[in-house]
């Protein structure tokens, strides 16, 4: 099992990307796709129609998000921490996901620098 860490720089607020990270509706914009989402710890979520799954565990406004996204029933808990820091440019993104399996590393976490991260880097650049 693998772990993947990655900052990311956003030219908007903490709380603007948190909310990016937490509604429902922001996140259908910058995923482009349909989305299953409740800011709520213990719900179940999904994005980019079943693509990603799993279930939020902490919220902390502006500053954090903890999810544990689903890599099959054989696989250790996968956990993503999203941790949001003020920058003087906007705010300086973390992003730790724990126990990716090494047979899918490489491909998923190319997908979370385009799609996951990149989506979010986009949304908030237009």
């Amino acid at each position: 099992m693998k772990t993947f860490k990655k900052y990311t720089y956003l030219p908007a607020p903490p709380e603007e990307v948190y909310w990016a990270l937490t509604k429902a509706q922001s996140i259908q914009l910058w995923t482009g796709a349909e989305v299953e989402f409740t800011e709520e710890p213990g719900t179940e979520f999904s994005f980019w129609e079943g693509d990603i799954t799993g279930k939020n565990v902490e919220f902390e406004y502006g500053k954090k998000v903890v999810q544990q996204w689903y890599f099959g029933e054989d696989n250790q808990p996968s956990i993503v921490t999203i941790k949001l820091h003020e920058d003087k440019k906007g705010t300086s993104l973390e992003f730790v996901q724990t126990n990716i399996p090494e047979e899918d590393y490489k491909d998923f976490t190319e997908g979370i620098e385009e799609y996951y991260l990149g989506g979010l880097v986009d949304f908030f650049e237009e």
